[in-house]
């Protein structure tokens, strides 16, 4: 009687996968329907979105591709930004409790005069609600608490578009490099016109070398007919 040697285990599901995040899912929630749809464990991501926005998530599927989050972290990003002006927010979104209105309504000139404030370095407040940290506590625990602290600046590098602008609504293309925070942007970007303004729509378009047009819908994950291990892209080194 010969020994059959055993069959080799499949290969490991290892690469990248890109994802149009849908409106109203947390990025760790892709994390868990993957994790469960290719049965890997091992599943990261180079960049979060927050719940209200849209657009390229870079998945990094199996180990030898979450080692390489810090690579992807580091690449520049590009969004298409929905700005409401005349009302702040707490969380500078669209997602947190107004806490003034204001009734000005800026000219364009007024706004294109103000956008060239945000080009090239400069350096940004984070805002409370993030998860940065501070004496080990991330701001948004503080803030959840009533609390606001000083934040250090951090210096960024952004290059700002006035897309369109129909009172209360302006529309904005933002490059910008990591770190950065669209939301602090767009209140930043209410101060300098003294009417006040915070994010209301987000919309990742690019993350590195990675386009919106080459993503999957975040809403068919599901689908029966849709082969994710087919879609992995996978690098050369």
């Amino acid at each position: 009687m010969t020994n059959r040697s055993p069959s080799a285990p499949p290969p490991a599901v290892q690469g990248i996968l890109l994802i149009n995040k849908p409106k109203g899912k947390t990025s760790f929630s892709l994390v868990r329907e993957l994790r469960k749809l290719l049965n890997v464990k091992k599943i990261g991501h180079a960049g979060t979105l927050d719940p209200f926005a849209t657009g390229v998530m870079v998945m990094l599927i199996g180990r030898d591709y979450t080692r390489l989050s810090d690579r992807f972290l580091l690449s520049d990003k590009e969004y298409v930004a929905q700005v409401h002006l005349g009302i702040v927010t707490d969380t500078y979104d669209c997602e947190g409790q107004i806490l003034s209105r204001s009734e000005k309504v800026p000219s364009v000139e007024e706004i294109q005069q103000a956008l060239t404030f945000f080009q090239g370095e400069i350096e940004q407040i984070p805002p409370m609600f993030s998860a940065k940290k501070k004496q080990g506590k991330k701001l948004y625990e503080l803030a959840r608490q009533g609390i606001e602290i000083e934040r250090e600046p951090v210096k960024i590098n952004v290059q700002t578009e006035l897309l369109s602008f129909t009172y209360p609504y302006l529309e904005l293309r933002i490059k910008c490099s990591k770190g950065t925070y669209i939301r602090s942007l767009a209140y930043d970007l209410g101060q300098k016109l003294g009417c006040g303004a915070h994010l209301s729509n987000l919309t990742r378009t690019r993350s590195g070398n990675f386009l919106l047009e080459n993503c999957i819908d975040g809403t068919q994950l599901q689908e029966p007919t849709l082969n994710l291990a087919e879609s992995l892209i996978h690098l050369n080194n």
